[in-house]
Parts: structure tokens; sequence; C-alpha cells
């Protein structure tokens, strides 16, 4: 941007005009905000002052008729983007005129067996949190309050957590109109079908969206990590005046193949798209890195945007574009986004430039989790009081380390751990570890219950395995899914290196080298894997 002494002419909301109205007019939505705009001119240094905030980059704008010189005005030269200095002024407010609908994903089939009793957005994450808790907190401290959970897959765990760790009785943030619901694939006259894919999910449910007198749709996806501010998305979305605004961000070269990729313009604004492109297509997707304001290094590594499947809808466009311009288009990504594209909607990017992880297989959820106790910094923090994640009260006790040795890593809630050794692992809440075990680059999920004495002595005398890790096993780069049974001198080394293998009778899989023991598992006393 121009220097700091210099002064600025951005187009403003007015401060004092009357608020839009929540109506369902598209017209009344589209217009209003540009015809009641306010001119300001102020310099740069009070930019974050009072009630004045910045203007989203690169949009032109008209000065009212009053001015004495009503020409055309540019506010320029970069694409919108996710400021950390920037501030916002939404009006109305996120918790009165969006409504956040979060995806719940497909069968989750490369996460398999972690999805096998339970739906992908209920897979626990981070010691004592599920994936579900990032978009619904991400949500809460961006003021939304109002939150549908669209699923179709093994819900009823999903369904359990958020109605425990959600409900409005709970949350003493939540206002009276807020909530967040699961919304299950269920047949209608209109139509008996399972959800096709994201954008035919949200149009199965339209009847119910429209009902709210909200002006956007903020559609997320419930299988990502992240921690975002999405009022700063919405105001960038209304400041451009856009029909739909697409969340991005820079990606290397060796991820952009399993995204889909967008050019932009100096303003931000998409003009091209490609679902997944490899090859000589993949090429042709590179950008001018100028437009994304990266220093020339990083620009060199992320030479690509990539849509991060979050997007901001106006609610009169997504009314539209699903009943009316592309009734038959069954996902976002790659047919209603590039469509509303071709049509000369006005699609925006919102680039992105922190923390993001697709947590869509083993590998990148156990790289997912294991990045969280990376020192000095992790991947991404939990321990941020601005922004907490939050999930479900459980009352769990302190965890107990007796003659432990714990290195680099993160211990849940409830936890008992006796003179063992624990290094770069995660271990989750209730977990129950023994004498002489040696946890290693490990992700341990925990338990749903505790044992009691009684349980174990009944289960001992039977010949089997109480939950937890037994005594002098040993477990390197592997997950252990909730309520396992892993007996005495267990050994969970893949020490052969097998990179993948499908062993759900014996209660386990191999996928990218990483062994996933599956939920309630026993692995008997002296197993080798």
């Amino acid at each position: 941007m121009a220097s700091m002494a210099a002064t600025v002419a951005l187009t403003l909301p007015c401060s004092n005009r009357s608020k839009p109205s929540l109506s369902s007019s598209a017209s009344s939505s589209h217009e209003g905000r540009m015809s009641k705009a306010a001119t300001l001119s102020f310099s740069s240094s009070q930019l974050c002052s009072g009630d004045i905030k910045t203007a989203a980059f690169g949009v032109l704008r008209r000065h009212t008729t009053n001015h004495p010189n009503p020409t055309p005005h540019v506010v320029s030269p970069k694409a919108v983007s996710d400021s950390k200095n920037s501030q916002t002024c939404l009006d109305p407010d996120a918790s009165r005129s969006v409504l956040g609908i979060i995806l719940g994903g497909g069968a989750g089939t490369r996460l398999y067996p972690l999805t096998k009793k339970r739906a992908k957005p209920a897979v626990p994450l981070g010691a004592n949190y599920r994936l579900i808790d990032i978009p619904v907190s991400n949500c809460l401290n961006s003021n939304i309050s109002k939150i549908y959970v669209l699923t179709q897959f093994n819900s009823a765990s999903l369904n359990r957590h958020l109605s425990r760790a959600y409900a409005s009785n709970v949350m003493g943030g939540y206002k009276n109109e807020g909530f967040v619901e699961v919304l299950a694939a269920q047949q209608s006259p209109e139509n008996p079908n399972w959800f096709q894919g994201t954008a035919d999910a949200v149009r199965q449910y339209l009847w119910l969206f429209e009902e709210h007198n909200v002006l956007e749709f903020l559609i997320l996806a419930g299988d990502h990590l992240y921690r975002m501010d999405y009022e700063r998305f919405i105001q960038a979305h209304r400041e451009t005046d856009a029909d739909i605004t697409v969340a991005a961000l820079p990606m290397d070269e060796k991820r952009a193949t399993a995204f889909g990729l967008m050019k932009i313009d100096e303003e931000g604004r998409i003009v091209e798209f490609a679902e997944k492109p490899k090859g000589d297509q993949l090429k042709a997707m590179r950008v001018d890195t100028t437009i994304l304001g990266l220093d020339d290094e990083r620009a060199k590594e992320m030479p690509y945007i990539a849509s991060m499947g979050i997007y901001v809808v106006s609610k009169n466009v997504m009314l539209d574009l699903l009943r009316d311009k592309f009734p038959g288009a069954n996902d976002f990504g790659s047919e209603v986004i590039p469509g509303a594209t071709s049509i000369g909607m006005r699609v925006q990017a919102y680039l992105y430039d922190g923390y993001w992880e697709d947590i869509g297989t083993i590998e990148a959820f156990y790289n997912a989790n294991l990045g969280i106790t990376k020192k000095p910094v992790p991947d991404f923090s939990f321990y941020d009081r601005s922004s907490p994640i939050y999930t479900q009260p459980r009352y769990l006790p302190p965890s107990k380390m007796l003659d432990a040795d714990v290195t680099d890593s993160v211990i849940g809630e409830g936890c008992v751990i006796k003179n063992c050794k624990i290094h770069h692992s995660v271990v989750g809440l209730r977990s129950c570890i023994s004498e002489g075990a040696v946890i290693e680059d490990a992700l341990l999920m925990g338990a749903d219950y505790y044992e009691t004495d009684a349980d174990r002595r009944f289960l001992a005398a039977k010949g089997s395995v109480p939950i937890g890790i037994g005594k002098n096993s040993h477990i390197k780069r592997a997950i252990i899914d909730k309520n396992a049974r892993i007996g005495d001198n267990v050994k969970i080394i893949n020490g052969d290196n097998v990179q993948e293998a499908a062993r759900e009778t014996d209660g386990y899989f191999i996928k990218s080298g990483i062994v996933t023991v599956i939920k309630d598992a026993l692995i008997p006393s002296g197993t080798v894997i």
C-alpha cells in the first residue's frame, strides 16, 4: 500500500444510515449496498481508530452524487485478504444476518477405519476434541450462533457430542435464538435420494434455510483444522458486493493437484477454475504472485491459489443457483462455483494465509495431530484465549502421571500413566498406560469410560484384556482408536515398513505406513504388528 503518511479515500458503509433489511429481495440486497455508500477521507494511520474500519481492496466504487467530484475511484491494489490488522464492522451483525451450514462430508472412506463407527466430523482430535469442534468454535468466536450440521453417515456419536457440547443452556455466550442442530439426510416426496454432494445436501434443505431471515449463508466443511475469523470473511463479501466469496490459500505444487485451483484478477475476482488439475493443466493455473502480496521466496514456493471449500453465498444467490440456474449440480467446488463464474456472477476470492489442513486421509489426520506437539511453536494451538476451541464438558479429573517420562507430548484429561515412556505423542482422555510401556510418535485416542477394579479382575479371570495399553508394550508411529485393548508385551512398530494392509479381522489397518488399531479392538498379549 502507499506510505503511512498518505491520505486514502475509501468507500465505506455510512455509519448513520439505516440498516439493510434482512429481506429475501435479491435486488434490494444487491443494489442497496452500492447506492447507500458514502466516501470518507482519512490518513492510513487512522484506519483502525474509533468506528472507522478498512474497506476491501480492489473494488470499484462510486462517490455519492453530493460529492463535488462524483468520479469513479478505485481502492487498490491487492486482492482481498485475511489481514490480521483489519477490524470488522458488520451491519447487521453476524449473529442476526448469517446462517452457518457445516457439511459433514461423505462416508469418509479415506479415513477408514476411524470412520467405521462414526461420522467424519466426530473423529477425535487433539486429545480432548472432535473435528466438528473446529468449525463450530470458529462460528461462535465469529459471532455466528445459528448453525446447522448436515450429515448422513454414522451420525449417532456426532449427534450425541453436539447435544452435550452446544446445548443453549450450557454455552453462556449464546443468545436465545442461537442453536447447533444436526440435519441428517432424509427422504421426502420431492427427493427420495440421499445427499449426492455438497450442493445437493444444501439444496435438499433449502426449504428450511430460506425460512431464516438472513443475508448470507456461510458454507463450511466439518473436517478441516484451522482458526479463522469469519466476520472478516463476511465483511469482505459485503464490501466487494460479491455474489459468492471463496476462501482460498496459497498452495505449493506438490499438494496443488488435490485441490480446486483458481486464478484471480487484481480485484480478487475469480476468473478461472480448475478442479484437481495435473500436468500441463496444473502449470497453466500458476498465478501472478504479485497479486498474492507474498514475498519473493514464499511466492516461489506457493505459486497456486487453492479453494479451501469454504464459501459465503448471498441468500438469494444461493436460492437462484441451486433451484433455477443449476438444479442438477451436486457439488459446489466443481459445478456451482465455476458455473456461477461462467454466467457472469461476481465470485470473489478471500485470501487466507494461516495454518489450514484438510483432514481427509489417515496420513493427514496423523500429521495434524502430531503437529500440535511441535516445538517451540505448534502447527495449530489450542491455547488461544481470544479464540478458544469449545468441546463437550466432561468434568474429568486431572491426568495422573506416576514415575512417567513424558517429552514433547500432549496429554488429555483424566489419564492414568504409570512408569512408562511417552515421546512426541498425543494421549487422549481417560487413557490408561501400564508400567514399562513405550509410546513414540503415536496418537492414542483414549476411552469413553473407565473400567473398575472389579471389571479388570473379571477380564483377567477369563483371559481378556482391559482397556488401555498393557505392560511393556511398544507403540510407534501408530493410531490407537478409542476403547482399544492392547495386551502386555505387544509391539506395534511396523518393523517391516508395510505401507498398506487391511487386517480388519485382526483389529487393525495400515495406511501410508501408519498402523491404525480399530475402535473397540482387542490386540492379544505378545502380538507383533
